[in-house]
């Protein structure tokens, strides 16, 4: 593995690993889970998927982070710092496996990625690129003191998608309530 491990008191967020496509594929084929990640995907699309946020943190050092429940070991979703090629900007996203959702797995984690992208990265800000439709990624922006910075457009082929850009500045996270 290429990056960091950081830890929570449930959590652990390190770099993709093998070991965790099986359940990566399973997250991305449940149509639910997928629908603001681009959608149902076979496995071989997952693949594909999978293999760029682990390029990413060989080529660029910035990927999301596995999210590994620290008790069991099991594969929770991805989360983390993320910057494609004509990003509208430094991105912290998201993606839980349906059984992690509503434990508060998202917000302890990221948090976590927002220290380590505003600490460790020096980003001076976020965003999150979020589809209008999806309350469940708003109210967790919103968790983690973001909000809404209105439409924004993401490049191809995601061009046609509906987007907000939710975000805040480094100063705004470090003065938010804690």
């Amino acid at each position: 593995m290429t990056g960091p491990v950081l830890e929570t008191e449930r959590l652990i967020l390190r770099p993709i690993a093998m070991e965790d496509f099986p359940r990566w594929a399973e997250m991305m084929g449940d149509a639910e889970a997928a629908k603001f990640l681009g959608g149902a995907q076979p496995a071989a699309v997952a693949w594909r998927g999978f293999m760029s946020m682990a390029g990413a943190w060989s080529l660029t050092g910035v990927s999301m982070f596995s999210l590994i429940e620290r008790g069991t070991g099991l594969w929770l979703g991805r989360i983390g710092p993320w910057r494609p090629h004509d990003w509208p900007g430094t991105e912290v996203g998201w993606g839980l496996h349906p059984d992690a959702q509503g434990k508060g797995y998202g917000v302890e984690a990221a948090t976590a990625a927002l220290d380590y992208a505003f600490d460790v990265l020096g980003w001076t800000d976020v965003i999150h690129c979020i589809d209008p439709a999806n309350t469940p990624s708003q109210r967790l922006a919103e968790r983690v003191g973001s909000r809404n910075l209105g439409p924004t457009r993401l490049p191809p082929p995601f061009q046609d998608l509906p987007m907000e850009r939710w975000g805040q500045s480094r100063e705004e996270w470090r003065a938010r309530p804690r």
